[in-house]
């Protein structure tokens, strides 16, 4: 209890400097981050690199930031047939742009294009974290521009919700089919809260949205909601209501900024190139060799392909194989990883070699259904190990 109150202190006076230094920070952060006060979702956000080191450039900064995010809201959450009258307000021109109109600026054109990519961000996020209730829960802090419309601007309104199954799923975008062994039964779809608040799930699906508008060459790809989802709930969890309050807007530029350094993971022609995903199993295949060679071997003889399992992990941060409480500390050491990641890979090297005995003793279906539903364990030791493996490296290299 003392060492805990003392990483404690340690935390709350690094983060109350008016300059904060990072590598102190992310030397803290990697050993993990504290439950209490706001230590988590801060860290974050400045490992993220959506907060800058200099605390004197934050108020501009969030200010700046959160008012673009209301106008990408106010810009591009609209109902066919409206436009900007110039003076903020917004006027009906449906019958000047008809739903059968062909012109490609027509903005019934764009309504329906938009409700393609909607469909699959609605179904994804009505599911997220099943095991806790979080995300079903109303947040304090709706968006007024959006609950306050009438249901115009409703997302999950726009968009005739029909069932997706759980399994034998292929994950769009990904490229990689997860080979199932057995079929789970679909959790029950979250529903929407009535008019006047909103639920967190409706939340992300505004946030994925919008960045999915944004970043048109990218869009939206399955298993980023499980990416998001995550940053979301830290920041909209976080015991300061005045950070609390602007947990949507702060979340899009945290995310946004990941984004930026994983989006290769996402773009499903780099799945058979040297790059993006199929490089880092590769390194996860070649670390597990020199770590591991009997284990390394059995999968190989097995053709037991790191497709099969890694491509979930790596792809998606491992945010699918932990509980969330876990998974928060896993990602404290991924966002602090100086390398950003590698530290990614040396935490599935740890979990394949956890399971090395039932591996070795396994047949081919036995060790994919071990390695697709990874078993509970104490996640210091994952990590206690990844950092052994890591130290190794470093010290033949």
């Amino acid at each position: 209890m003392a060492s805990y109150k003392a990483r404690l202190r340690e935390f709350e006076e690094l983060v109350a400097r008016d300059d904060i230094d990072m590598q102190k920070l992310k030397n803290l952060c990697f050993n993990g981050i504290p439950d209490e006060a706001t230590n988590r979702a801060l860290c974050w956000r400045l490992m993220l690199n959506y907060l800058p080191p200099s605390k004197k450039s934050w108020s501009e900064l969030l200010s700046r930031k959160r008012e673009l995010y209301k106008q990408f809201i106010n810009e591009m959450i609209v109902s066919p047939g409206e436009v900007d009258a110039g003076d903020g307000e917004r006027v009906d021109v449906t019958f000047a742009d008809h739903p059968l109109n062909l012109n490609p600026e027509s903005n019934w054109g764009t309504f329906f294009k938009d409700n393609e990519v909607l469909l699959q961000i609605d179904k994804d996020v009505r599911r997220l974290c099943p095991d806790i209730s979080f995300f079903q829960q109303p947040t304090l802090y709706p968006c007024e521009e959006i609950v306050n419309s009438g249901g115009s601007k409703r997302l999950h309104r726009r968009v005739h919700h029909t069932f997706l199954k759980s399994a034998n799923v292929e994950r769009k975008g990904l490229g990689i089919t997860r080979i199932a062994l057995s079929v789970r039964k679909a959790p029950e779809d979250y529903a929407p809260l009535p008019e006047g608040s909103e639920a967190h799930w409706e939340v992300v699906e505004r946030i994925l949205f919008l960045y999915a508008k944004l970043n048109p060459g990218q869009g939206y790809v399955q298993g980023m909601n499980e990416i998001i989802g995550v940053i979301y709930h830290v920041f909209a969890s976080d015991p300061d209501p005045v950070w609390r309050a602007y947990a949507e807007p702060d979340t899009f530029f945290a995310f946004t900024n990941l984004m930026g350094e994983i989006r290769d993971f996402f773009i499903k022609s780099l799945d058979e190139a040297d790059t993006g995903i199929n490089k880092l199993m590769n390194t996860l295949s070649n670390e597990l060799r020199a770590a591991d060679y009997d284990v390394y071997s059995c999968l190989q003889q097995q053709e037991l392909r790191p497709q099969y399992y890694s491509f979930r992990w790596l792809t998606l941060l491992l945010s699918q194989e932990f509980p969330l409480p876990d998974l928060l500390r896993i990602w404290d050491s991924l966002f602090a990883d100086s390398r950003r990641f590698s530290f990614l890979i040396y935490v599935c090297t740890a979990m394949i070699m956890h399971l090395r005995d039932k591996i070795l003793e396994n047949d081919f279906p036995s060790n994919v259904k071990l390695l697709q539903n990874f078993p509970p364990i104490d996640v210091r030791i994952l990590i206690t190990k990844a950092s052994e493996i890591s130290m190794r490296k470093k010290m033949y290299s």
